[in-house]
């Protein structure tokens, strides 16, 4: 199916049967990235009685009980819910699903205190002011990531001046190959999720982040269809589905 949209005066065609998923399957147990601690994903059949939801075991179907934590266990795109006092929802605050985004492929720097960050200064000099998403590959791009245990290992984060430039240049959509814009352990400050959404004094409640995705190094950087996938989850996140079109 190709289709053709019009952004900013101009005309664009995608071909939506070739799309460009960027987000990591989740799976039950280990084979995931898993931060902050946070439990494996748990899928398990249910059993209620006699009636066991697994084929396998004998039930007539299969039906599975999914325990997991968006934010520690794969691909997720989170509001401002995730800072906020008020109880605001992903489902509530994402309503466009479809934006024009950009690839980035950045080395991060490492500052002072040996950490490695996501500067402002190596964004800027390659940014498009004319999208509305802001998708970021950190180099090297290791296959490594799809299954990387970040807890307690202090992984690279954004700079906060980052998400305030984002913001100004009206980016409604962030999304990395990181397990959180900010810092593993920043005190609480998370100083660029604030930045970016601008909370609490100017709340851009329809501006989203999505964490641990993976950009293949087949996707080069430039221009593309974000079509970003959630489900309809009345929490601050949601596990997500990103998924690029190339356009012409």
């Amino acid at each position: 199916m190709i289709i053709e949209f019009t952004h900013n005066n101009k005309k664009y065609t995608a071909n939506l049967a070739e799309s460009l998923d960027i987000s990591l399957p989740l799976f039950s147990g280990e084979h995931n990235p898993n931060a902050f601690h946070i439990d494996n994903p748990k899928f398990e059949p249910i059993k209620v009685g006699t009636f066991v939801g697994s084929v396998q075991e004998g039930g007539a179907c299969n039906c599975e009980n999914i325990f997991f934590n968006a934010h520690g266990n794969g691909t997720h795109t989170e509001c401002v819910g995730h800072i906020s006092k008020e109880r605001i929802t992903i489902n509530q605050t994402l309503k466009q699903f479809y934006a024009i985004a950009q690839v980035i492929s950045v080395s991060p720097t490492t500052i002072e205190n040996g950490d490695l960050m996501v500067t402002l200064k190596s964004i800027e000099t390659q940014f498009d002011s004319k999208v509305e998403a802001m998708i970021i590959r950190t180099l090297p791009n290791n296959l490594s990531k799809k299954t990387a245990q970040y807890s307690g290992n202090n992984p690279t984060y954004l700079e906060p001046a980052l998400g305030t430039f984002l913001a100004n240049n009206n980016i409604k959509h962030l999304l990395v190959d990181l397990p959180s814009v900010d810092r593993e352990e920043d005190g609480g400050a998370l100083a660029t999720h604030h930045a970016f959404w601008q909370y609490p004094n100017n709340t851009r409640l329809n501006a989203t982040i999505t964490e641990l995705i993976f950009v293949d190094d087949t996707i080069t950087d430039g221009l593309y269809l974000l079509n970003l996938q959630i489900a309809s989850f009345e929490s601050d996140a949601s596990p997500s589905k990103p998924v690029l079109y190339n356009i012409n």
